[in-house]
């Protein structure tokens, strides 16, 4: 049985227990016909619950938006800070003074491999279990991984070291969920912007410290350095942090509701549990919940057109920061003969582009998403958050093409430079309105749409790389990253597609927010 409920009005009437506000459904109350039990339907107070997440005081929700934020930043730091470092690191722990240029590329890139698999289990676990424990878990395996990396004596633990690093990021698959938990739509673009916004300036200050650290005390006190900022992050999960997810606050109530009322005959049982008892005779009725919780990304995935075009057009766009990243430092040092650690400084140009679309998307996205519902007479739609999208996946190609041409005509470093920053301008214009996007249009099963997103994400970061080495060594910097930018500027029209046909075609997927 499926619960319809009308977000405009209280369906349910309130009753006081042992200090909790309670809501039962108005209809007849139900009985089992053994045990003539009563079932009573827990959920939040609508005249105000102190529990409730989205009436959380604004300062703590910031506070919590800035935990993620900060551990969001040391993640990247720790991907990203050892990719000017791979060839070195590769030849420190391989013995060989040529090592294959795909062996550098893997270093880099495995990380994405392990965040391809992780989701699949922390978003739906979160979705079962509350964001707080699976944060934490991921966060201390996390730490164990970086230590693993730091004490690697060949290249084949390193690399097993980084893809467990990515298998047990949290923060790139609950981020943006937590968000949803805590913030009102019309409210989330400023908070979405400052967890897009962290991760750029660990990638700007990662590579730039990495190198100036390895170029001194070597590769090891680099990856020791990250290890030591993510224990204390940790450290504030561990004492600030609070569940966000309703469902499991709720599920925390009515179990202590249970307790008071043991042996009255009464059993309590949230909204969202009656909800989920409808989608799961879809599904296979005789599924355990865990099972149910580790394939919803697949299913949400397969059941909606729509997430799996968002999907393919944001993993493209994504997987070009990495082409980026294992191209930049060779044209650096082998075109323009840079120093090691100047090459580190260099990396800093593309998070400020991405910084100035991050605070393009803070101050306008939220504007755009109110400006539009008030042309279409107050009607709220998820599509409303795809504008900038759609100027940075037509603004992508251009600049992936400038960026070739730049390095294959040995244009002045300033211009070069600047290609890499429009093209970190354009990437996170075509990332931060899908992210929101699919947190709006997905609502409950948001972390599960996102893994979606992510594992497709990660899987084409992983490997695009390893085709860009070859194609550009048959065709040059030039026409190599032309051919790259026409295929990224076949994806281009989706988010257009998306803004005019999006909300029809989301009603073929029961998940959707407005199915």
């Amino acid at each position: 049985m499926t619960v319809a409920i009308d977000d405009t009005q209280p369906l349910l009437r309130s009753i006081t227990n042992e200090g909790h506000q309670v809501y039962t459904d108005p209809t007849p109350v139900r009985h089992d016909c053994a045990n003539h039990d009563e079932t009573t339907i827990v959920d939040f107070d609508p005249n105000g619950d102190a529990e409730n997440p989205l009436e959380w005081p604004m300062p703590f929700k910031w506070a919590v938006v800035s935990m993620l934020a900060l551990m969001a930043f040391t993640v990247t730091m720790t991907c990203i800070s050892v990719v000017p470092l791979a060839s070195d690191i590769v030849r420190d722990l391989s013995d060989s003074p040529n090592p294959p240029k795909s062996a550098s590329i893997l270093l880099v890139t495995i990380w994405e491999l392990g965040e391809a698999a992780g989701p699949l289990l922390i978003a739906p676990l979160s979705e079962m279990f509350g964001r707080y424990p699976v944060m934490n878990a991921a966060n201390l395996l996390f730490i164990g991984a970086s230590i693993l990396a730091a004490t690697s004596q060949t290249v084949p633990q390193f690399v097993v070291a980084r893809m467990l690093n990515g298998l047990v990021t949290a923060v790139n698959v609950l981020n943006p969920a937590i968000v949803g938990d805590i913030f009102a739509s019309d409210e989330r673009g400023g908070a979405l912007s400052l967890l897009f916004l962290a991760p750029l300036i660990g990638g700007a200050f990662g590579p730039m410290i990495g190198s100036a650290v390895a170029d001194r005390y070597g590769w090891r006190t680099v990856i020791w350095m990250t290890v030591v900022v993510a224990s204390a992050c940790e450290m504030l999960f561990l004492l600030c942090f609070r569940e966000t997810y309703k469902v499991a606050i709720l599920r925390r109530r009515a179990r202590d509701m249970a307790l008071h009322a043991a042996g009255l005959g009464k059993s309590f049982k949230t909204a969202f549990d009656e909800a989920e008892d409808g989608l799961r005779e879809g599904l296979s009725s005789e599924w355990n919940k865990l099972r149910d919780a580790v394939l919803r990304p697949a299913i949400v995935l397969c059941s909606s057109r729509v997430l799996m075009a968002m999907s393919l057009f944001s993993s493209f766009v994504f997987s070009y920061f990495y082409v980026y990243s294992t191209t930049f430092s060779d044209i650096l040092l082998e075109i323009y003969h840079l120093s090691p650690v100047t090459v580190g400084s260099c990396f800093a140009v593309f998070s400020i582009g991405s910084t100035v679309s991050v605070v393009v998307c803070n101050r306008t996205l939220d504007r755009i998403y109110r400006r539009m519902r008030f042309t279409h007479k107050g009607i709220d739609r998820p599509e409303f958050r795809l504008p900038l999208a759609i100027i940075g996946g037509f603004g992508l190609p251009i600049t992936i093409a400038a960026y070739g041409w730049a390095a294959e005509l040995r244009l002045p470093l300033l211009f070069l430079l600047f290609c890499v920053c429009a093209m970190g301008a354009m990437l996170m214009l075509g990332m931060i309105p899908v992210m929101a996007y699919v947190v709006d249009a997905f609502g409950l099963f948001s972390a599960s749409a996102i893994t979606g997103i992510i594992v497709s994400r990660c899987l084409i970061s992983t490997f695009l790389p390893l085709t860009a080495a070859p194609l550009i060594e048959m065709l040059g910097y030039g026409w190599g990253f032309t051919a790259l930018a026409a295929f990224s500027l076949l994806l281009a029209p989706i988010p257009v597609l998306m803004l005019r046909y999006g909300a029809h075609w989301r009603r073929s997927s029961k998940y959707s927010r407005d199915a």
